[in-house]
C-alpha cells in the first residue's frame, strides 16, 4: 500500500488497537483519534471501532470530537465503522431512541444476536469477493436499508450484517481480530 495514505482510528473507547495493526500491516499511516488536535493534520480515511456505542458517542461529543467529526463525513471522508462504528453512523437504531452521527440510511438493532455469550464465529461472502472469518460479538445488524445502500455481506438467516453507501462503510463482524485483510483492504480501496 502506500504510507502516503494516512487512516486516523478513533481510540476515545473500544477495540481501536486491533484496527491499527490491521492497517499497519497493509502499510498505511494510522494515527490515533483521541482529540480535536489529532485532525490539525490531514487524513484521508477514519475507522469507528468495536466497543460500546452510548459510551463512544458521549465520549466523542464531551472531547470536542463530534461536529468535526460529522462535518468531515458529510464532506465525504472515507469512513469504516464496525459494530459499535455501525450504530453511530446510522440514521436509525431499532432498540434505542439515542441517534448518534446518523448519517448512513441503514436501521440497526444493537446488540441483535444477545449478550456477550451469544458471540460466534462464522464464515460468509463479502461483497462477491469471497469467503472471510466474520467473529460477532454483542453485535448489531442492519434490520433496514435504503435504496442507496449497497448490501455486502447477509448471515445465515439473512440479516444484513455489512453494508456501504458512498463514503460509509459498516460491518456487523470484527474483522480486525482475524489475520484476514479483506475488510480493511476494501475499506482502503474506498479512500
Amino acid at each position: 500500500m502506500d504510507r502516503n495514505i494516512t487512516v486516523g482510528v478513533v481510540a476515545v473507547q473500544g477495540a481501536f488497537e486491533e484496527h491499527c495493526t490491521a492497517l499497519d500491516k497493509l502499510g498505511v499511516y494510522v494515527r490515533e483519534i483521541r482529540s480535536p488536535s489529532d485532525l490539525l493534520t490531514k487524513i484521508n480515511g477514519m475507522v469507528f471501532p468495536g466497543g460500546e456505542s452510548t459510551a463512544q458517542g458521549k465520549l466523542l461529543r464531551e472531547s470536542g470530537l463530534f461536529d468535526i467529526m460529522l462535518q468531515m463525513i458529510k464532506d465525504g471522508l472515507p469512513v469504516y465503522g464496525t459494530c459499535a462504528g455501525m450504530v453511530l453512523l446510522a440514521k436509525h437504531i431499532e432498540n434505542d431512541e439515542r441517534k448518534h452521527f446518523a448519517v448512513m440510511d441503514i436501521t440497526v438493532k444493537r446488540n441483535a444476536y444477545g449478550r456477550q455469550l451469544g458471540s460466534f464465529m462464522t464464515t460468509g461472502d463479502f461483497g462477491g469477493i469471497g469467503k472471510i472469518p466474520m467473529y460477532f460479538i454483542r453485535a448489531p445488524y442492519i434490520s433496514s436499508a435504503g435504496k442507496d445502500v449497497t448490501i455486502l455481506s447477509r448471515d445465515e438467516n439473512g440479516a444484513i450484517t455489512a453494508a456501504r453507501e458512498a463514503n460509509m462503510l459498516v460491518t456487523s463482524f470484527h474483522p480486525e481480530v482475524t489475520d484476514d485483510l479483506t475488510v480493511h483492504s476494501y475499506f482502503l480501496s474506498m479512500i
